[in-house]
């Protein structure tokens, strides 16, 4: 396990003697998902159903919703090693931010289920879904990443609408999910 631990860390570009307590009881607990932990985060940020910006940022989109600056970090580097500019790597945390404020105001209106709140003006200022750097299919999927981690039903729905609308396939759209929930089990022992 101290090998596969090694490379995933290498992976990750963190350094080698780098120490996170869930990590290391794995490690001593011989545990084989650590294995597992390794081969789905190298096969989610390998889908031929993105490009390796594409994945990274999506992959850093769940690392900052998860308040992961370890993997944000991470995923920053390789990144912008991959392409990005400030600019996207900006709108990444811009469209985690605005997303957590949409994902609590929209469950709790799906959760109510009483006509006053569907009809009370939001009130929540979203000018940066309008014309995103980031371009509006990918910056609906990573809104679509980001609401399911999030667990918001209405939110999840909406978005996979809209994604696919504007040219997604599933494929891309169950990619892009099966990666936020990898980062997302990542994020509970590296951090």
């Amino acid at each position: 396990m101290v090998e596969t631990k090694e490379d995933l860390l290498q992976d990750l570009k963190l350094a080698a003697n780098s120490s996170f307590p869930s990590l290391e009881a794995m490690v001593q607990g011989e545990t084989k998902y650590l294995r597992d932990a390794r081969i789905n985060l190298k096969n989610v940020l390998q889908s031929t159903n993105f490009t390796v910006k594409e994945a990274y940022l999506l992959a850093l989109s769940i690392a900052v919703n998860e308040k992961n600056d370890v993997l944000s970090a991470s995923f920053t580097a390789s990144a912008k090693e991959n392409g990005a500019t400030d600019a996207e790597i900006a709108e990444t945390h811009a469209c985690t931010s605005l997303l957590t404020v949409n994902n609590v105001f929209y469950r709790f209106r799906h959760f109510m289920k009483k006509d006053s709140y569907q009809t009370m003006s939001a009130g929540i200022k979203m000018n940066l879904m309008v014309n995103p750097v980031l371009g509006k299919e990918f910056f609906e999927l990573m809104s679509l990443a980001v609401s399911s981690v999030n667990g918001c039903e209405a939110c999840v729905v909406s978005h996979e609408s809209s994604v696919l609308k504007h040219g997604a396939s599933e494929a891309r759209v169950f990619d892009a999910i099966r990666l936020a929930a990898v980062v997302r089990g990542i994020s509970t022992f590296i951090h």
